[in-house]
């Protein structure tokens, strides 16, 4: 009887023994199984936070491209409407000076037999036995030459507008040393000074529309070259000599868009401190 009692009791402390061991298995299973759990949460989360923060950055990078193809397209039509205004400016100062050549002593008006109907400015009259005449700086032969000439500016113009700059500064720069009398010079001398400033050499930039400003007093690019020195003495800091330029060129042209423009920068700089 007594042993039999003595074999219940070790019976029971080896159970006991071998539940408590499988107890403890059964937990740590769970454990594990519960940071497998967390584990592929926080990796879900982290994918979810990568794949929101990819579609933030291809959303900024759409807005981007349509940004700059807003700002191409604004500076594409600024360039068309300097160059059509300079082309209509031009077409009226030619008819005018034609309408004139029979009133200029030393002249001779020639007959509009150009092609298009384009009538070749006057020569002045040269002596038999003189050497060639001279015109602002141009032989005789190149001022019988107004279909090249205008030919040559227009080429020049066209590569400025359609943005191939290291072209469009070659042939104006070639323009001016050909045709230094022609009437499109101060023209050439403008457009070579904003082919600079589009591509901002602006010491460049500032030193071509200096030569319109001293060399064609008479220019009607007076006004439009001194508000680009205005601009670049902004774009190089120079504050004071900007304020000085842009306020000359409010008072110099009330009323006009140049002056407009001029005192839109007046109020910028103000706004910025300058």
């Amino acid at each position: 009887m007594w042993l039999t009692k003595t074999a219940l009791a070790v019976s029971l402390l080896v159970y006991g023994s071998t539940a408590s061991a499988v107890s403890k298995d059964e937990l740590e299973t769970r454990v594990q199984q519960l940071e497998r759990r967390l584990d592929s949460r926080s990796l879900v989360s982290l994918m979810e936070q990568v794949s929101a923060l990819q579609r933030e950055v291809q959303q900024l990078r759409g807005d981007i491209e349509v940004q700059t193809h807003s700002m191409e397209s604004l500076q594409k039509r600024q360039r068309d409407l300097y160059l059509d205004i300079d082309r209509r400016l031009h077409r009226l100062e030619v008819g005018g000076v034609q309408g004139q050549t029979d009133d200029v002593p030393g002249t001779t008006a020639v007959a509009p037999t150009g092609p298009g109907g384009v009538t070749p400015p006057a020569v002045p009259f040269t002596p038999p036995g003189s050497s060639i005449a001279t015109t602002g700086g141009r032989t005789a032969s190149a001022a019988l030459n107004p279909v090249a000439e205008r030919k040559d500016y227009d080429r020049a113009l066209e590569q400025l507008k359609e943005g191939r700059y290291p072209e469009a500064s070659s042939a104006f720069q070639a323009f001016l040393e050909k045709y230094q009398g022609s009437s499109y010079a101060d023209n050439a001398q403008y457009w070579l000074g904003e082919v600079y400033y589009v591509t901002r050499e602006f010491q460049s930039a500032l030193s071509e529309f200096d030569k319109v400003v001293d060399n064609y007093p008479d220019s009607t690019k007076i006004a439009d070259a001194k508000l680009k020195i205005g601009y670049i003495q902004y774009e190089l800091k120079d504050w004071t000599k900007a304020r000085e330029m842009l306020t000359q060129v409010v008072q110099a042209y009330p009323g006009t868009t140049t002056a407009r423009l001029a005192q839109e920068r007046l109020d910028r700089m103000k706004r910025e401190g300058h």
